[in-house]
């Protein structure tokens, strides 16, 4: 897979709602129902993030669940990303990006969607084929206004920013024209995951789908 069709796959994925769900779920058991009230929810997209023991496998029963789009988040190494390939996930998220990672998401035919944090990061991506991606950690970097900053010189590169982000400032970053959607976890609360409140997190993400971009 080359980078540029990678980036036009990542892209059609951020293109699908204003939000993609970032989970860390430690129960696969409740994977299914959790992706269910997502997507009911208009949150179609979902990443699934490599922070537990259990990824692998809520990746393999969300993968499942129709309507849905499941990638595999926190891809650091070549063994992550045959793994979460060999699990279901149809692209891949990474906090960063280096040639080994990038290597291996091509040759796996995984469309990734590669961090980058500062407009030299922006470049090199831009320069290997990456259109598309992922602003992080997004407010920890200046948030909306350094993004916008970025997008300024570099217009040709659309982002989706994660890390900080939430409804509170989502509307900030949708409003640009280098964002495609942004990223976040507060449509999925730990307490409402753990109790199994499927109706409430329906409810997070229908008012997170509905936000104006």
């Amino acid at each position: 897979m080359t980078p540029e069709h990678a980036s036009e796959l990542t892209a059609k994925v951020c293109s699908l709602a204003p939000v993609v769900p970032v989970l860390v779920v430690d129960d696969a058991r409740i994977a299914a129902d959790l992706a269910r009230a997502l997507i009911t929810g208009g949150l179609p997209a979902l990443e699934v993030t490599l922070r537990t023991p259990a990824a692998l496998d809520v990746i393999r029963e969300m993968a499942t669940v129709e309507g849905g789009v499941v990638g595999a988040g926190t891809l650091l190494t070549e063994a992550d990303v045959e793994a979460a390939k060999e699990a279901g996930a149809t692209f891949g998220v990474a906090p960063g990006a280096t040639d080994r990672l990038l290597d291996a998401c091509e040759a796996n035919d995984l469309p990734l969607l590669p961090g980058a944090a500062t407009a030299t990061e922006a470049m090199r991506l831009l320069e290997r084929g990456y259109s598309t991606q992922k602003f992080f950690p997004a407010e920890a970097n200046g948030g909306a206004p350094a993004l916008k900053a970025i997008g300024a010189p570099i217009p040709q590169v659309r982002f989706c920013p994660t890390g900080g982000v939430s409804l509170g400032n989502a509307r900030d970053y949708l409003s640009l024209p280098n964002t495609l959607c942004v990223g976040g976890s507060w449509v999925a609360p730990k307490d409402k995951v753990a109790s199994g409140d499927w109706d409430a997190i329906t409810a997070l993400a229908a008012e997170a789908a509905a936000l104006p971009r």
